[in-house]
């Protein structure tokens, strides 16, 4: 019989309490923390054996490039999924953010938008105040109406793409503020802006989760909801500022990705939804929150970037590549689950 990490058995009628070595219960504290890491390592040995062009400094470069977008909207996804939420709007709201960025920047003749030219500045922060306003709309229905997370940002990925839709109507934009421009596609001493930015975000995103009052209430709300309120966390204000962070995140990640892309145009980041919500649960963090974190998510990223490069350059079929995808993420939610079993066992 099992009562919390004690181990009762019978020999011989009389009972002897086994409990669990302190480097095996560490082992399993440590499951969702290890297995990624160890995943990783076990990637690039591969494809390092692999393919002679993969373990050179320049594809470390190509890989870094790769997953910077991603990188910005798993910042703002990972505040969220630690306060045990979710955010389905994100790569709507990046979509969104690139185009009303284009949409107010002046356009050549070629392009057919009837748009409205704004100062770059100006359409820089008219792009993010709107990431921001949607952000807070989600808040409202999960904190004010009490929609789920799930269902309110379910709705707000379709006004997102309604959005774009009504500002392009199917055309493509091209031209950005030069600053955006500079930001997505430009580089300095070799190394390019996009990748230091999302190393920045990054970076400040860690500091926020674990030396501010915010960041503990962050993994308080996810950890314990019910003891956070006893505690007099406004846990409302939480789960709202999550919200508007994921929004805004998603917003920059969507005006530097055109830049970077050469265009603005309907669902172009569509598929970072899955590689965003790939790269935060693949790196260890909860889907039950409270646990993870920024270090888990550039964990993630990094096996999702090793992966999807590797592949290409071991000239794996294109079909098979995203089958192989969907079973990596497969077995990160299986171990995700696995990881909070021991733990709730543990607990009792």
């Amino acid at each position: 019989m099992r009562g919390g990490n004690t181990m009762r058995v019978n020999v011989d009628g009389v009972k002897i309490e086994r409990r669990p070595s302190p480097s095996s219960a560490w082992l399993r504290g440590q499951l969702r923390n290890i297995a990624p890491f160890a995943t990783l390592l076990a990637l690039v040995a591969f494809f390092g054996i692999a393919s002679p062009s993969f373990a050179t400094l320049d594809n470390f470069g190509n890989i870094l490039t790769q997953v910077s977008v991603t990188a910005i909207i798993a910042v703002g996804l990972t505040f969220v999924i630690l306060c045990a939420e979710i955010d389905l709007s994100i790569a709507s709201i990046a979509n969104a953010a690139g185009i009303v960025v284009a949409y107010f920047t002046l356009q050549e003749s070629y392009v057919h938008i009837a748009n409205v030219p704004l100062p770059g500045w100006a359409a820089i922060i008219l792009a993010l105040l709107v990431c921001a306003g949607l952000g807070l709309v989600n808040a409202f229905g999960l904190t004010v109406i009490g929609i789920p997370s799930f269902i309110m940002t379910l709705a707000m990925m379709q006004i997102g793409a309604g959005i774009c839709a009504l500002l392009v109507r199917g055309q493509i934009a091209y031209a950005v503020p030069d600053l955006v421009a500079t930001l997505g596609a430009g580089s300095i001493f070799g190394v390019r802006w996009l990748i230091i930015v999302a190393a920045l975000t990054l970076i400040v995103a860690h500091l926020v989760l674990t030396y501010t009052r915010f960041g503990r209430y962050v993994y308080m709300v996810g950890g314990n909801r019910e003891a956070a309120e006893y505690s007099g966390v406004n846990v409302k204000l939480v789960l709202s500022a999550v919200m508007v962070i994921s929004a805004v995140c998603s917003g920059m990640a969507g005006m530097l990705g055109v830049a970077h892309f050469g265009s603005a145009q309907q669902n172009e980041f569509d598929t970072y939804l899955l590689d965003a919500i790939a790269a935060v649960v693949v790196g260890g963090t909860s889907l039950f929150g409270g646990r993870g974190g920024i270090g888990n998510t550039i964990i993630g990223l990094f096996v999702l970037g090793v992966l999807n490069n590797g592949l290409d350059h071991v000239n794996i079929d294109s079909f098979l590549k995203i089958l192989i995808r969907g079973l990596i993420l497969l077995a990160a939610l299986v171990i995700n689950v696995y990881a909070q079993r021991l733990r709730s066992a543990g607990a009792n």
